[in-house]
């Protein structure tokens, strides 16, 4: 009987540890992530696109499979930056940072945006 139940709290030990290493896995930082350049309209989505009843600096790039719009959202961080550029006129440009998705929203960590 000890040894069945020794054998027991091997295996949910066994258990906990592997579920933890692949969650860990699942976990990227920043550094793990590539950067990407992508081009398209940097835009406000409440002034210019009229999506959104508050301020957000969005990036919006044609999709050249699909030929659907794919919409960006900056990061608070970039949002706050970049904003006042573009607030009450659209800029084509190119933005390079870093992509993730949040909520079903692919947002960037703009480093750099240069205007066309």
């Amino acid at each position: 009987m000890r040894a069945f139940i020794a054998a027991f709290a091997l295996v949910g030990v066994g258990l906990l540890v592997a579920t933890d290493v692949n969650h860990a896995q699942d976990k990227k930082t920043d550094k793990d992530k590539k950067e990407v350049v992508l081009k398209g309209l940097v835009a406000c989505n409440k002034c210019e696109l009229g999506k959104s009843d508050k301020c957000e600096t969005v990036l919006v790039v044609k999709d050249e499979k699909s030929k659907k719009d794919i919409i960006y959202f900056f990061d608070k961080a970039s949002h706050a930056k970049f904003h006042d550029d573009i607030c009450s006129a659209a800029k084509k440009g190119t933005v390079t940072g870093i992509v993730t998705e949040v909520d079903k929203k692919k947002v960037i960590s703009a480093k750099k945006v240069a205007y066309d």
